[in-house]
């Protein structure tokens, strides 16, 4: 056989064995490719317990990805979800909530920030920055607006430079640090203002919602952190100006735009993974969510699933309008219930605008409370402590009834010996004063006011010269003999 015809076989050979192995491919079981390192890392993260669904009674929390995380309600601070919440972790680009939230405190917004070579050049060319460049001026408003919107590292120096004046970023860093002890922060060390990789740079889920406590209550912030974009003017200090997009994806037009959002912080590093600390309300309940060494996109995901788990289960409860019975032991001060009189009406009140939060599965007669005299406002007496199975639940002010249209102590109440209801037609719940005091206190004032009649009438009635005394009995009487025989004439 010719060499020809030998590779003319061998070719006709290899296509058939070619569309044999074609037609036969659908039967042929594929090979399961390995999982890469993020789909590893989110099965572990999800194989973490979540403290808060050992609670007994407490709402099942969702399996998230994240490595720590924690859904908080952000006026009472009590937690609704606690996974990992004091675990150490990097921040990443969530560090800036705290960088713009003090410079929102100590500037004002047309403060003009100026660019040195340090604010430019110790940012590193492959991080987020909006490329200014030195001697150019943004005003404090365009800064915070880079900061949140395009999370610039540069800009971020620039007002801690702007701020103390310094480019040392350590003497902010102390400031940041201070604000965070200041705001409740328990395991929390910045050493630069942007979150830029170190490993002396790191905070928890738990301190994270705490300084978004008081950032979400800035309304300027929250605002910024929502909008599409950054569109800074040509000026002569910004000659071509700024454009830049809003890349965070639960914001209004994002791909996983939540419609109960108030505001957001991304973050992220190949050390922290995405991290997202954001804000959403519903029905007035204002929750915060952190979620930390989490995978992209499962962070908003993770969060989004945060925020459904709280606002369907969990709500406001004012506890003014439901407290029914309130029981202070060893005081002999405060107690709840008719006292001897039977209808008093008390001088102390629970704040009406005050509320805990509770899980719905929780009904109110299960949670305990505590009440703590220390109020530091003078206008209240007391403020009382809820919490079930020692996971704090919020806390109602004691206050002073200073309003004259309030009834008083002695006030009629109804027939049955029930508070009359309030202006809304609810029953006004109240903490009584125990008339024990009141009456060894009148009985006190009347012995010592009838001691003052009676030492009074001794020292009116009383004549400390006896003799002078006797001498001047005689000589009244010596003059009314006297007088007497005038008025009768001579004797015959």
């Amino acid at each position: 056989m010719s060499a020809k015809l030998f590779h003319k076989y061998i070719r006709l050979f290899a296509a058939v064995l070619c569309a044999g192995s074609l037609a036969l491919a659908p039967a042929l079981p594929v090979k399961a490719q390995a999982p890469s390192a993020a789909e590893l890392l989110l099965a572990a993260n999800r194989a973490l317990p979540v403290q808060s669904n050992e609670v007994p009674n407490w709402p099942a929390g969702p399996v998230v990805g994240a490595e720590s995380a924690i859904l908080m309600e952000l006026q009472t601070g009590t937690i609704l979800y606690a996974k990992n919440i004091h675990q150490r972790e990097y921040p990443a680009s969530t560090t800036k909530i705290l960088t713009t939230l003090i410079a929102a405190e100590r500037c004002q917004m047309d403060e003009i920030v100026t660019f040195s070579h340090d604010a430019v050049f110790d940012t590193p060319w492959d991080s987020s920055h909006i490329a200014m460049d030195v001697g150019q001026e943004l005003t404090m408003e365009q800064c915070l607006n880079a900061i949140l919107i395009r999370s610039a590292n540069e800009v971020c120096y620039a007002v801690a430079e702007h701020i103390t004046g310094t480019t040392d970023w350590q003497v902010f860093s102390d400031i940041m640090n201070e604000r965070a002890g200041e705001l409740g922060c328990l395991n929390t060390h910045f050493i630069n203002p942007n979150g830029l990789p170190d490993e002396d740079h790191y905070t928890t889920a738990y301190d994270l919602a705490m300084i978004g406590r008081a950032f979400f209550a800035n309304e300027m912030l929250c605002k910024i952190t929502l909008s599409p974009r950054i569109d800074f003017p040509a000026t002569d200090k910004l000659p071509q100006g700024k454009l830049e997009n809003n890349h965070m994806e639960i914001i209004p037009g994002g791909t996983y735009a939540y419609e109960y959002i108030v505001g957001c912080k991304t973050g992220y590093t190949d050390d922290a993974r995405s991290c997202l600390v954001s804000c959403a309300e519903k029905d007035g309940l204002k929750l915060i969510c952190v979620v930390m060494r989490d995978e992209a996109p499962n962070h908003y995901e993770d969060t989004i699933s945060l925020f459904e788990y709280g606002f369907s289960n969990f709500e406001r409860v004012n506890v003014a309008q439901t407290e029914t019975k309130y029981n202070i032991d060893n005081t002999g001060l405060f107690y709840c219930g008719n006292d001897i009189f039977g209808s008093s009406r008390p001088f102390l009140s629970l704040n009406k605008e005050d509320f805990i939060v509770l899980p719905r599965t929780i009904p109110f007669e299960e949670v305990s409370s505590s009440i703590s005299y220390e109020a530091a406002d003078e206008s209240q007496a007391a403020v009382i402590s809820y919490s079930y199975q020692e996971v704090p639940l919020g806390t109602v002010r004691v206050d002073f009834n200073a309003d004259s249209q309030e009834p008083s102590i002695f006030d009629m109440e109804g027939e049955e010996g029930a508070a009359a209801p309030d202006q809304n037609g609810g029953d006004d719940s109240v903490i009584f004063v125990n008339v024990r005091f009141l009456l060894i206190g009148a009985a006190v004032l009347a012995g010592l006011l009838l001691l003052w009649l009676i030492v009074h009438l001794i020292l009116k009635n009383y004549n400390f010269s006896p003799r002078s005394g006797r001498r001047g009995w005689r000589k009244r009487n010596r003059h009314r003999r006297r007088g007497s025989r005038k008025h009768r004439g001579p004797d015959f």
